[in-house]
């Protein structure tokens, strides 16, 4: 083989890497779509806070205690946490004295939430898991005292589109928790990852106040908002309440072992270990 073509072919196999390494790694499959990026949270599940090494007073400090300070005056207060992946941020908040409320852990990796599931067993009692997208939440307007999404945002089809739906099922004055990448790898994310001034923008074109963006991780800032409104109502509603069917929007009905579907023939199944199989229909 000519040396200009063995040149050619080892640029290539570069060039390829390089592309590999952009696409999984530093993107996380994010522009090849949402199964992909499914595919690779649900392979990582088990080793995914050994990778992470999540700091349990850290998470504490900078979520969980915060968090449950901003809604200590809504007594038992509702919480939706969206790509919850292995129960970070319900860790967090329930190992806080002041917290007396209840959390709903939302995301589309099967697997992740198995890893849920298992760590946070103590507090079972006041959590529920929905294995469901961000994309299309499956809950009524104004149902949650705050609404939270941690380390996701970029790796979401459209993020616009996910803000919007966490602002659409928070109640008027309640809290508004987000992270936005930032750092040397945000740059390679377009349009997933904005600089902080233009993400605070987006989130000013929302019926949002008071947002303050906080200095977290290297990678990621957090972003806190209030709902625009006169606050109204607060704390748990049972599921069949607050549960929408994310294709028709109606209300859902709970039966023995599903939710059932009151608009269309749908009904989604509550597995073994509690989980809400929105993204599996029976």
């Amino acid at each position: 083989m000519p040396p200009l073509a063995i040149a050619l072919l080892g640029l290539g196999a570069v060039l390829l890497g390089l592309v590999l390494y952009w696409q999984l790694i530093v993107a996380e499959g994010t522009y090849l779509g949402p199964r992909v990026v499914t595919l690779m949270y649900d392979w990582s599940a088990g080793a995914y806070d050994r990778v992470k090494r999540f700091v349990p007073s850290d998470e504490q400090w900078f979520l969980g205690l915060p968090l449950a300070r901003c809604l200590a005056p809504t007594p038992a207060p509702l919480v939706l946490d969206v790509a919850t992946g292995t129960g970070r941020l319900p860790r967090a908040v329930f190992r806080q004295p002041p917290f007396r409320g209840r959390v709903i852990g939302l995301d589309l990796s099967r697997g992740m939430l198995r890893q849920a599931v298992r760590r946070t067993a103590q507090f079972a009692d006041r959590l529920t898991f929905v294995w469901q997208g961000a994309s299309c939440l499956p809950f009524q307007d104004e149902t949650f005292d705050a609404v939270t999404c941690l380390e996701a945002l970029e790796f979401t089809p459209d993020p616009r589109q996910v803000l919007e739906e966490l602002v659409r099922v928070l109640r008027p004055g309640g809290i508004l928790l987000v992270t936005n990448r930032v750092g040397r790898d945000a740059k390679l994310l377009p349009g997933r990852a904005f600089p902080p001034d233009a993400f605070e923008r987006m989130l000013g074109e929302l019926p949002l106040e008071q947002l303050t963006t906080r200095s977290w991780q290297v990678d990621y800032n957090l972003v806190w908002a209030v709902k625009t409104g006169e606050p109204h109502g607060g704390g748990i509603q049972p599921l069949e309440e607050i549960l929408r069917c994310p294709v028709c929007e109606s209300r859902l009905e709970r039966q023995a072992d599903n939710f059932r579907c009151n608009g269309c023939p749908r009904s989604y199944p509550i597995a073994e270990d509690g989980v809400i199989e929105m993204a599996k229909q029976m």
